[in-house]
């Protein structure tokens, strides 16, 4: 991802609220099953980390984005926005070359 589409996807992600938030629980599986089903449905998503989590939220950023083969566009205080490509052209993000 270019340093471009990074930055297209941030303003996208800005009037966004979250759609997720991860609590003392932090992550179980169905989780992230719920995760990536969000991002099939929707490519862009915001998800907050609740101050009872005691994890980081940047490694809490990367393990989503491992586990759900999406990208981590950006991790602002307690906030994480996620990326992956969408299979349905009629709902597809279109980012700039």
């Amino acid at each position: 991802m270019t340093t471009k589409q990074r930055a297209y996807l941030k303003s996208l992600a800005m009037t966004m609220d979250p759609i997720f938030q991860i609590g003392k629980s932090s992550m179980t599986p169905e989780f992230t099953k719920a995760i990536d089903e969000a991002l099939a449905a929707r490519e862009l998503i915001k998800i907050s980390v609740l101050k009872n989590c005691a994890d980081d939220p940047r490694e809490l950023a990367e393990i989503l984005g491992g586990r759900t083969r999406s990208q981590v566009v950006q991790v602002i205080g307690k906030k994480i926005v996620l990326y992956r490509e969408g299979k349905d052209k009629n709902k597809k993000i279109e980012l700039p070359q």
